[in-house]
């Protein structure tokens, strides 16, 4: 049998509509499960998703859909809490209001998903999985978006400390994904150029695509991770070498 293989499962992908969600969307899909995604704004194409017009950051929309979903399918195997971001803020400039928002849908909106599909999941005879999207954002400084580095460090560590409390029925672990290759990339890099330097920094010359993201979340969902909980997966190409290398190669000691 494929480890792989995820058909007869139900999975929710939050904010899977688009970006780095679509990638992982259509791993699941493609892996043969039954995928529910989630957002405020009804998508253009959900593909063979079922979408639920919902607000994460709203518990009770977030009871609704877990409801729903339960309701339709008789069970949740599978949650990946990917719903989230921030446009740039300096932390000087940034009001005590979008604060509280930024905090709200990148850690409080995980938080409360997980709970509902938690509360599912314990009754189930196999239990379930709960996989949350973390960034590079929380493990290093995020200057221009300070509330959304803090959320997700506070993300990483929800993970562990719900993967101790729920186990051993449902696993929970944690992707912490480097710069993603989506279709809104332009945004935060500029032109073809922009994206190349952006690329250049990268120890494996590129950015992910979100794909990549969705295969690591696969493998946390498969048998293949069975006795994997608490963990968090940095999936960010290398990650980012130190400033000093550059300038320790200009100017040998």
């Amino acid at each position: 049998m494929d480890p792989m293989d995820m058909s007869g499962k139900v999975v929710l992908v939050t904010g899977g509509a688009r970006g780095v969600g679509r990638g992982i969307t259509d791993v699941f899909l493609a892996a043969g499960a039954g995928v529910s995604i989630c957002g405020r704004h009804e998508p253009d194409d959900a593909g063979a998703a079922e979408f639920y017009q919902v607000d994460v950051r709203e518990p009770e929309q977030v009871e609704r859909l877990v409801d729903a979903i339960v309701s339709k399918h008789g069970r949740l195997d599978v949650v990946v809490n990917n719903a989230g971001g921030s446009p740039f803020a300096l932390a000087a400039d940034a009001s005590p209001r979008f604060s509280a928002s930024i905090i709200a849908l990148n850690l409080l909106a995980p938080l409360h998903v997980a709970q509902r599909a938690n509360a599912v999941m314990q009754q189930q005879d196999d239990g379930g999985r709960i996989i949350n999207i973390s960034s590079v954002s929380g493990m290093r400084p995020t200057p221009g978006t300070a509330a959304y580095g803090a959320a997700k460090a506070g993300l990483i560590n929800l993970t562990q400390t719900l993967a101790v409390e729920w186990a051993p029925k449902v696993r929970v672990n944690c992707v912490t994904g480097g710069v993603v290759l989506t279709e809104q990339s332009h945004l935060h890099y500029g032109d073809e150029r922009g994206i190349a330097a952006v690329n250049a920094t990268v120890p494996m010359g590129r950015m992910a695509y979100p794909s990549e993201i969705g295969d690591a979340c696969l493998f946390f969902a498969s048998p293949l991770a069975s006795y994997v909980s608490g963990a968090n997966l940095a999936v960010h190409g290398g990650g980012e070498p130190p400033p000093y290398l550059g300038v320790q190669k200009a100017n040998p000691i």
